[in-house]
């Protein structure tokens, strides 16, 4: 395979290093405003994702990111805010990262390389053809991911990708590949800079729509969110004055009694919560 290595050609500017720090900044920002475009170009692609996602979620099963990295790292940033955002458990979204627990902060040598590591791990969470597994790898090339996804596939699970290349042997092993080309980076190969933002502008957008058609959303609030501080206790408790044109004693009381805003207009008012 004839793959078009555009996360490691060179970048379109040189002699950075004689640069001011003004030079930097607006050259940065300059190439930046190309990864939403590159992120668009992928919505044909991702909504037909999205919803094969959610019918299996629907039926019990989970998402799973499996990444090496920068894209492991990100997999696991997303799959970690889903629970605290959403009230759901931290098994509804996994990230999985070649190396394990330790590479989250530091490289564990040669951890990607393993084309069957992935496909181990994800057989440790018991996974099933109801559950999807997304591979995140800016080159398109990692064995760990292809590994995983190659697997899954095979074994009846729904896959799709995140990568920056096209053409890769990735995106040939999944059933939908999420492609945003953004361009060589701005300092040569540092994928941690455009298509690590393409690649959390995906996952965010993924679990974001998920999380909604799965009714942990009403209208534009969380209102499943746990409350796990005071800023989000009293965000909680405006959501109910505004929903339930009550005090805000009344509301916080509710809050607290119940545990989150859902409930607590459940209480009141019931509503469709989802299925989740």
């Amino acid at each position: 395979m004839n793959v078009i290595n555009i996360t490691e050609s060179e970048s379109l500017y040189h002699n950075l290093e004689k640069m001011s720090v003004g030079e930097l900044l607006a050259a940065i920002h300059e190439e930046d405003k190309k990864v939403i475009p590159a992120v668009g170009q992928t919505l044909p692609v991702l909504e037909p994702l999205v919803e094969g996602i959610v019918s299996r979620m629907k039926r019990g099963g989970r998402l799973f990111y499996v990444g090496a990295g920068t894209s492991g790292r990100l997999g696991i940033l997303d799959a970690s805010e889903v629970p605290p955002t959403y009230g759901v458990s931290g098994d509804y979204v996994i990230g999985i990262i070649a190396g394990g627990d330790r590479a989250i902060r530091h490289p564990v040598e040669a951890a990607e390389d393993n084309e069957e590591a992935g496909w181990t791990e994800l057989t440790r969470f018991n996974a099933s053809p109801l559950d999807t597994v997304i591979g995140i790898a800016a080159s398109g090339r990692t064995p760990f991911v292809i590994g995983a996804v190659k697997h899954a596939r095979k074994n009846g699970l729904l896959t799709g990708c995140i990568t920056n290349n096209p053409d890769t042997e990735l995106s040939h092993s999944v059933d939908f590949a999420l492609e945003a080309i953004v361009g060589p980076e701005f300092v040569t190969g540092s994928t941690r800079m455009k298509s690590g933002t393409a690649q959390k502008l995906l996952l965010n957008m993924i679990t974001t729509s998920v999380m909604i058609q799965l009714g942990r959303v009403r209208d534009n609030k969380m209102v499943n969110m746990q409350l796990t501080n005071s800023k989000l206790v009293m965000r909680g408790t405006r959501m109910l004055v505004e929903q339930l044109h009550c005090s805000e004693p009344e509301a916080r009381r509710l809050l607290l009694l119940h545990g989150s805003v859902a409930k607590a207009l459940e209480s009141v008012e019931p509503f469709n919560r989802g299925t989740v």
